[in-house]
């Protein structure tokens, strides 16, 4: 495995761009200059579960509708579980040094990255 500017093995920083989700996906995106490992993962994680992030919240807020709100708790439930399973599995393929590539916030990655 390679090193990265942080002096970390680039599967290690992999994985830790994940952690904290979104905040330590900006973290290596900010800190990581110049491994394009590191940065994929690091932008897919700000994609990805800064897009879970907002979802969740709407879902939150639209939990407040009398009547209807259970709907959106379910629905709310449903997606945080989601993201937990996707949470693991993008860290664990981090790990094993491989660029899973999520099917929007890959290719959005991607992109950015080059």
């Amino acid at each position: 495995m390679e090193k990265t500017s942080t002096g970390l093995a680039e599967n290690i920083a992999g994985l830790l761009c994940y952690v904290l989700g979104w905040v330590s996906g900006l973290v290596f995106i900010l800190i990581e200059k110049e491994n394009k490992f590191v940065r994929f993962h690091a932008m897919q994680s700000i994609a990805a579960f800064g897009a879970i992030t907002v979802v969740l919240i709407v879902l939150s807020i639209l939990t407040l509708i009398p009547y209807i709100g259970i709907v959106f708790v379910i629905i709310n439930w449903i997606v945080g579980l989601l993201a937990f399973v996707l949470w693991i599995v993008l860290m664990i393929k981090a790990y094993q040094g491989a660029k899973y590539q999520l099917p929007w916030a890959g290719n959005f990655a991607e992109k950015r990255v080059g």
